[in-house]
């Protein structure tokens, strides 16, 4: 006779931050790629001579907002989780 489901192993489902915890810090890789996307456009505006003095401003309180998000994504990445 052969049993029935006794012998199968059943893993329980886990979610995608459970099974590997530095995924959070990933969604850090955003600031690294805007800063080069402005350093590109800093570049383009010395070879173009383009005026940049319009743009400055608002990239700075962007700036400063970014610091922000990303002083709270921080806390949130170390974050103990919450089934522990």
């Amino acid at each position: 006779m052969e049993p029935i489901d006794s012998d199968l192993e059943y893993a329980a489902r886990k979610s995608q931050y459970d099974t590997h915890p530095e995924k959070r810090f990933n969604w850090l890789y955003i600031f690294p790629v805007l800063g080069v996307v402005w350093l590109l456009y800093l570049v383009a505006a010395a070879i173009f001579q383009l005026p940049v003095t319009g743009v400055v401003d608002d990239v700075m309180v962007l700036m400063i907002l970014l610091l922000a998000v990303m002083v709270g994504l921080m806390f949130w990445a170390n974050a103990p989780r919450s089934h522990q």
